[in-house]
């Protein structure tokens, strides 16, 4: 290939961007050991991402130029031929390689759904069933989907309407979706590849319903992958993005499966119809749960640090009209709206990484005691979950596009990778729960949590801060003081607790008026939402600032993410300025120190925006974006990658067929 050829920093380097690095106050490999949680790690991570970007199979270089067929094909090829792969390198499903593949892959693989199969038999099936599904399926003698989504209910699980009634006589569940709101719409993998999956029906046994329960359901031939008797389905059409997942739809007539294709670790229907419980039903929502935070660190985190580092590349190599008369035009990087476009969501990607951190740290532990059967912890980690799911997804797809609107026209092309970011993390905002009703349970939580820290009782060790004595004004007096982290933790702390104290205040108010609890509730919604978003940010600030106080103080590397902390605290407080300013908590004198000290963060963090995104420490395959190369030869780029569009190859029928009569016609008259 040419000098603009797509590997680490081939060819020459654009000045522009080589002299920002020259400059960088901390070490970006130190950062990058940092992030990966150490150095052991950023060297599995860059072996695995290095052996999956020489392989030609996994290339992703004319993605931009095809069809849905063509991509759904090419996850296809990309799944099989991983698993050649995976036991090529001596990778295994459980060892510390796989997560980094998928991310390697950037999600453009198939069958991601059959992993969600093979976790929900392993967290909610019985040791037979484990024992009889899982090596099926780990050696893809079948291909599993989640069948849970249905055309007329998403996040309400209790209003799903596929049923599954029990035949003692044949002892054998009956699966019917009974009308067209009742059909399975939207599962992955469901629509063209798998084979099997686990449908989430409403169980009824000698008339009476007892709730959503996940069976096992085949629902194509194993012999010519034919669609099984009473099933119909299909894929739901095309989709703002993943055009390479067959998103399906499924109708269930008279579906006949065996007892044992019941999921029950938990519950289980014997021979005569007893229907018995064991452990809490709510271990239905651990897969849900675990789910949602899995996804969180790449399909939320990941595509806001890669446009982070496209949009800040570009901003630096990027020149328009001139700040100082008589000098060249400027970088667009040095302006200051544009640091103040990029810079807090560079801030932003580093404290979700290190709450992402923190929230896994949360769920092993919870994980180890639902293991031992104690499901006290379930709450938080629900309410962890969802609010952070959905606080980061809003925010981080909000984030990416700011990334692309701050790169101007060319921002708007496909070619610059950041349209497929926003249209792909668009989808996190609704997909795993829609976040308004995530943030609301999150609430509920939280309203439970603070009447009992006022009564004094114990509670979850995320919210001990609701029974903290509220001092009444914040004591800053320069915006020197708004640098302590004290100073701001506290006053997220004190504005977390206004809304929720005020809000549970209303709610309670209400009730005592007359109003039913239910109607009362609803009437809370908008400020019960604006409750748990405060909570999570808070919990997001005071995270960030315990991390930064870990962080080993050399190489520069706990200064720098000294300033990210304090830049993204600021930034909460300067752009939600009305929830602080509500109660005279912070003074309008005090919001002008904060907006100082807000803007002098910017410059400072602007010296270093170039070394910080080098640290995410992705390569330009996984970027793939004319924009955002690690050697900042954006033109040439662009114009290289244009002439492989298909449209430049060929002359358009078009011509014949419209053009060439309307210009010949025309002709003939002059």
């Amino acid at each position: 290939q040419d000098k603009y050829a797509q590997g680490f920093g081939l060819g020459s380097v654009n000045p522009d961007l080589a002299s920002e690095r020259q400059t960088a106050s901390f070490s970006v490999e130190r950062l990058t050991t940092v992030l990966d949680g150490g150095a052991e790690h950023t060297r599995v991570r860059r072996a695995v991402v290095e052996a999956i970007e020489r392989d030609p199979v996994f290339s992703r270089e004319n993605q931009y130029f095809q069809t849905q067929n063509e991509r759904y094909e090419a996850a296809v090829r990309k799944a099989v031929h991983l698993q050649k792969k995976m036991h090529e390198m001596g990778w295994r499903e459980d060892g510390p390689e796989f997560i980094y593949i998928y991310r390697a892959l950037a999600g453009d693989v198939a069958f991601l759904l059959h992993r969600v199969f093979m976790r929900s038999i392993s967290v909610l099936g019985s040791d037979e069933q484990v024992a009889k599904w899982i090596p099926l399926a780990t050696k893809h003698q079948l291909i599993g989907s989640y069948a849970q989504t249905e055309l007329g209910h998403g996040t309400y699980l209790q209003g799903l309407e596929t049923t599954a009634v029990f035949d003692t006589t044949t002892q054998e569940f009956i699966l019917n979706t009974p009308k067209i709101s009742a059909m399975k719409w939207w599962p992955g993998d469901m629509g063209r590849s798998a084979t099997h999956t686990v449908v989430f029906a409403q169980l009824y046994v000698h008339g009476k319903c007892y709730g959503v329960h996940p069976f096992i359901v085949q629902i194509r031939s194993l012999r010519d992958h034919s669609l099984c008797p009473g099933i119909t389905a299909g894929d739901i059409g095309p989709k703002m993005n993943f055009e390479h997942i067959d998103n399906g739809y499924l109708m269930l007539q008279n579906v006949r499966i065996p007892r044992e294709n019941m999921l029950n670790k938990f519950c289980e229907v014997q021979p005569d119809g007893t229907y018995v419980r064991r452990g809490s039903q709510k271990i239905n929502y651990f897969t849900m749960t675990t789910l949602r935070v899995s996804l969180l660190s790449d399909e939320v985190i990941l595509p806001l640090m890669k446009a982070c580092t496209i949009a800040i590349r570009y901003s630096a190599v990027r020149r328009q009209s001139k700040l100082n008369p008589g000098e060249e035009e400027a970088k667009i990087l040095d302006y200051q709206t544009q640091q103040e476009k990029l810079l807090p969501q560079l801030a932003a990607a580093y404290a979700f990484h290190f709450i992402n951190n923190y929230l896994h740290k949360l769920f092993d532990r919870g994980y180890k005691e639902i293991q031992e059967r104690n499901f006290s912890s379930l709450p938080e980690l629900h309410a962890s979950s969802s609010g952070f799911k959905a606080m980061l997804s809003q925010y981080c797809t909000a984030g990416v596009e700011i990334c692309l609107r701050a790169c101007g026209g060319h921002g708007y092309s496909l070619l610059s990778g950041l349209p497929s970011l926003y249209t792909k993390i668009l989808a996190s905002c609704i997909y795993e729960g829609e976040n308004t009703i995530l943030l609301l349970q999150t609430a509920r939580f939280l309203i439970k949590c603070f009447a009992a820290a006022s009564a004094g009782q114990p509670v979850p060790q995320s919210v001990t801060y609701l029974a903290a004595v509220k001092p009444g004004k914040c004591p800053a007096k320069n915006k020197l003081d708004f640098l302590n982290p004290d100073i701001y933790v506290e006053a997220y702390q004190h504005t977390a607790i206004r809304l929720l104290s005020s809000t549970a205040a209303k709610l309670q108010d209400l009730i005592q008026s007359g109003v039913k609890k239910h109607e009362a509730w609803n009437q809370c919604t908008v400020q019960l939402v604006q409750a748990a978003k405060a909570h999570c940010h808070y919990i997001t600030v005071k995270n960030f600032v315990e991390t930064v106080e870990k962080l080993e103080n050399k190489a520069g590397i706990q200064k720098i993410m000294k300033h990210l902390c304090d830049l993204y605290a600021l930034h909460g407080i300067f752009s939600n300025a009305g929830l602080f300013l509500h109660d005279g908590y912070i003074s309008g004198a005090q919001m002008d120190m904060i907006t100082a000290s807000y803007l002098d963060l910017l410059g400072v963090i602007r010296k270093d925006a170039v070394p910080l995104v080098d640290a995410f420490d992705f390569t330009d395959k996984s970027l793939n974006s004319a924009l955002g190369s690690y050697d900042g030869n954006v033109y040439q780029r662009l114009y290289e990658w244009a002439q492989k569009s298909p449209t430049n190859q060929q002359i358009s029928p078009a011509y014949e067929k419209y053009l060439r009569p309307l210009l010949h016609n025309k002709l003939s008259k002059l």
